[in-house]
């Protein structure tokens, strides 16, 4: 075991152990806007669908049920404006880190091959390729790489941890130039239901891709939009080749969304009201704790998307993390997400009203 362990990175959020510590120690308890897992509740008619379909004692198929495939096909064109989505063209998948994890691996790559990402990013992006044994590269414009055996490149736009937003027309160079490099782009799209002054495009919208969807895949989740992180459910959307192959391995490996779970994404794509009213809770809390921040000297960059605010004071990010940590407020240090983010830190909107309120009024003291 020790060759795969010896290939991985410290895990990050060991780190913040300490910290956590002395958050929890305030008198009035931590606010942990560290790690971006929902605390609203999950949607009534979710629950009941998932209650509805307990009793299942047989397998469920790793492609889903027909039900589950007309759910996310409706919801990739009504929501992302992509065209002409079939079954062949979506897949389910078990929440959708364990797709970034082992998609280098499940994508047969190896030594010699090299896996982009952005030089900010969610660490699992590395970690994939690590796993893989494949080399790994950060970008800040992934079309000024050497495309010499770069065999997969990551988008993440909404971005975790910046917010930031990549327009269409970077979208569509950025899309022009892989395939003309024969690169194939996963775009991490989980965010996208979560703009705030940006509206994001996925890659498969038509002005983006050109209705095709060659060389091209969005991963979502439905983690933040429905409050799902504890059912692991997620998807993939784009070349039917590419998520051939990957449904064949997937098969393979067991890989398969319970039947319960499946039966919930169906009720949770089948409705916009829920998210509607979800998105409401956490622009109240950004604006707080946005101006909160901004009150107490942090500046602000990016975030005009997903589930963060990307805030600095300009000084080392774990000088930062200690700072909050005294006022009983827990945040994730930028470098987690790569030696460009050492002067930031990742304040995440995933807190209970009652906690925010609690926050801004440590930071207005």
């Amino acid at each position: 075991m020790s060759a795969v362990t010896d290939r991985l990175p410290t895990f990050p959020w060991d780190k913040l152990e300490p910290y956590k510590a002395t958050a929890a120690a305030h008198p009035d308890g931590i606010v942990d806007l560290s790690v971006g897992t929902p605390v609203d509740p999950v949607p009534e008619l979710i629950q009941k669908a998932l209650v509805a379909a307990a009793d299942s004692p047989g397998y469920p198929t790793v492609w889903g049920t027909p039900e589950l495939r007309d759910a996310l096909t409706g919801w990739v064109e009504r929501r992302l404006g992509a065209r002409d989505i079939t079954h062949h063209h979506v897949l389910p998948i078990v929440g959708s880190k364990e797709l970034v994890a082992w998609l280098p691996t499940q994508l047969g790559l190896g030594p010699g091959d090299k896996v982009a990402f952005p030089r900010l990013a969610y660490p699992t992006y590395e970690v994939g390729a690590r796993l893989a044994r494949a080399d790994h590269v950060a970008y800040d414009d992934p079309t000024d790489l050497d495309p010499t055996d770069l065999k997969l490149l990551w988008l993440n736009s909404p971005s975790n941890p910046t917010g930031k937003v990549l327009s269409a027309s970077e979208l569509t160079r950025i899309v022009a130039w892989a395939r003309e490099h024969d690169i194939l782009v996963f775009a991490d799209e989980c965010y996208i239901e979560l703009g705030w002054e940006a509206d994001p495009v996925s890659v498969l919208h038509p002005d983006v891709c050109g209705g095709s969807y060659e060389g091209i895949v969005s991963v979502h989740s439905l983690s933040k939009r429905s409050n799902l992180a504890g059912y692991r459910a997620a998807f993939l959307a784009g070349d039917p080749a590419v998520l051939g192959d990957l449904l064949q391995i997937r098969k393979h490996g067991g890989m398969m969304t319970s039947a319960p779970t499946q039966a919930a994404v169906v009720a949770a794509l089948s409705d916009d009201t829920h998210v509607r009213e979800q998105r409401e809770r956490y622009a109240a809390r950004r604006r707080a704790l946005r101006d909160a921040l901004l009150q107490h000297g942090f500046r602000i960059e990016h975030s005009e998307a997903s589930l963060y605010l990307w805030a600095t004071r300009d000084e080392s990010c774990w000088t930062t993390v200690a700072h909050l940590a005294d006022l009983g407020i827990l945040v994730a240090p930028g470098d987690f997400y790569g030696p460009a983010g050492e002067n930031f830190v990742r304040v995440a909107l995933t807190a209970t009203d009652e906690r925010v309120t609690a926050a801004v009024a440590r930071l207005q003291r």
